[in-house]
């Protein structure tokens, strides 16, 4: 079994160090979903909520979220990040909004974090921008789908 790296022989919390590991090209892609009533969908298709695009809007925040996750994690890296990019998709016929972050940088370090926060923090900014008409939305799951670069490579969910 692999020991936590966050903790040390005591275990006590400390940040990992990276000063020694090679600076590589890394990507991190994560998703989820939120579940929406009728009323809620029919305000996002058709841009109708009080507080504005939902999507859009929860767009700009998984950027944001992803851009600010070490303020958010106790323990994380800052990360230099190249990009962030955050789909969000309506889909009627299943009831829900789903949400994609991939997020890349050049780093001594991961960006799986940066990703799961995009997805996190867009999916709360959608249940935010609508519990006025729908306060039963039910957030996830959300999850790593892929990760590159670093020493453990390369790694899809599933296979």
């Amino acid at each position: 079994m692999s020991r936590l790296t966050h903790v040390d022989e005591r275990g006590d919390a400390h940040m990992v160090e990276v000063g020694e590991k090679e600076v590589t090209a890394r990507m991190a892609v994560a998703e989820g979903s939120i579940r929406v009533g009728p009323e809620a969908m029919r305000a996002v298709l058709e841009r109708s909520a009080k507080k504005g695009d939902v999507l859009t809007i929860a767009q700009i925040a998984g950027i944001q979220g992803a851009k600010r996750t070490s303020e958010l994690i106790p323990l994380c890296h800052p990360v230099p990040l190249d990009g962030v990019d955050v789909e969000l998709v309506a889909e009627p016929g299943e009831a829900c909004i789903r949400c994609r972050a991939t997020a890349r940088c050049h780093a001594r370090t991961g960006v799986e974090m940066e990703a799961l926060t995009a997805v996190s923090v867009a999916l709360l900014t959608v249940y935010d921008m609508l519990k006025a008409v729908d306060r039963s939305m039910e957030l996830g799951p959300v999850r790593l789908v892929e990760k590159r670069g670093g020493r453990s490579g390369h790694w899809v969910r599933g296979g």
